[in-house]
């Protein structure tokens, strides 16, 4: 995108054209749609160093034009950054996330086979399969709809409006999923039993009604 730019821009380019072309580039959605605050200070941070290296090419300044094809580099590398952090990339990493990987089985079964897993000393199985079972005896208690491609952090986020007094161990719950599932972290077996515990509260807990919007 930037690259086939770079080629209808002549060498020997003026001030006022660079800059009109930094500023089309820098309009563009996908900026103000990625992380508004950090990449508006990033684009503002590169119109100013091109600002100035233009003026010292106008005022012929030895390697100025090395000094633009930096800007442009580093407009290049900007993009990359949020092709990756919002595009199909991107996308593509939070879609893998998801709790539930194939056929789901009832909460009871998550649990056996997540205590037969701790049992033998398996605690990434174990870890995995306890808070499915959580997510699962939410799902069949009706808290939360059961549908594919939820990530722990999602059923975390929408089961904690509905019970506010376990929220943050529901959060807890889901970065110790991420870590051992996605993470590559070992599972523990004190991980496990906060698991496990959450899994006791959540059956305790009754939900709070949500005000109307």
């Amino acid at each position: 995108m930037v690259t086939s730019r770079l080629g209808d821009v002549p060498v020997d380019i003026d001030r006022d054209t660079a800059r009109r072309a930094a500023e089309q580039e820098l309009s563009d959605p996908k900026y103000r749609d990625a992380r508004p605050g950090l990449l508006q200070e990033i684009g503002q941070w590169l119109g100013e160093q091109l600002e100035k290296l233009l003026n010292s090419l106008s005022t012929g300044v030895p390697g100025g034009i090395f000094g633009v094809l930096l800007i442009v580099a580093l407009l290049i590398v900007l993009v990359v950054v949020i092709r990756l952090r919002t595009g199909k990339i991107a996308r593509s990493a939070r879609a893998d996330r998801v709790v539930f990987g194939g056929q789901r089985k009832s909460a009871a079964d998550y649990r056996r086979s997540a205590a037969e897993a701790a049992a033998a000393g398996r605690f990434d199985d174990a870890v995995r399969d306890r808070f499915r079972a959580v997510v699962r005896a939410l799902e069949e208690r009706a808290l939360l709809d059961t549908r594919s491609g939820r990530t722990a952090d999602e059923a975390a986020a929408e089961a904690g409006q509905l019970l506010p007094n376990v929220a943050d161990q529901l959060r807890q719950g889901a970065r110790l999923f991420d870590d051992v599932h996605y993470g590559g972290r070992e599972g523990t077996e004190a991980a496990y039993r906060t698991l496990t515990e959450l899994d006791e509260r959540c059956r305790r807990e009754r939900p709070v009604a949500l005000a109307a919007p």
